[in-house]
């Protein structure tokens, strides 16, 4: 499929050095940032170090606290 794309004169000169820079193509690189961008703006996805987090030792489990909430009102703004 075939784009055109019409960039301001500084932002085409960047593309061309950091192309230049990495040794691809002006097309490459910025099929690589589309690439990237559309899989940025995928399912969401949580970073690995929140992933792997097993709660605080020391810390009730959150469920812990329920009973003790108040029951929800047929008016949440009430």
């Amino acid at each position: 499929m075939h784009f055109n794309i019409y960039l301001d004169d500084g932002t085409g000169e960047r593309l061309t050095q950091a192309a230049q820079q990495a040794g691809e193509t002006r097309n490459a690189v910025i099929r690589r940032a589309v690439q990237e961008w559309l899989d940025r703006r995928g399912a969401p996805h949580w970073p690995e170090a929140v992933l792997a987090f097993t709660g605080e030792p020391d810390m009730p489990a959150f469920e812990a606290g329920r009973e003790q909430m108040r029951p929800v009102s047929e008016d949440p703004l009430a």
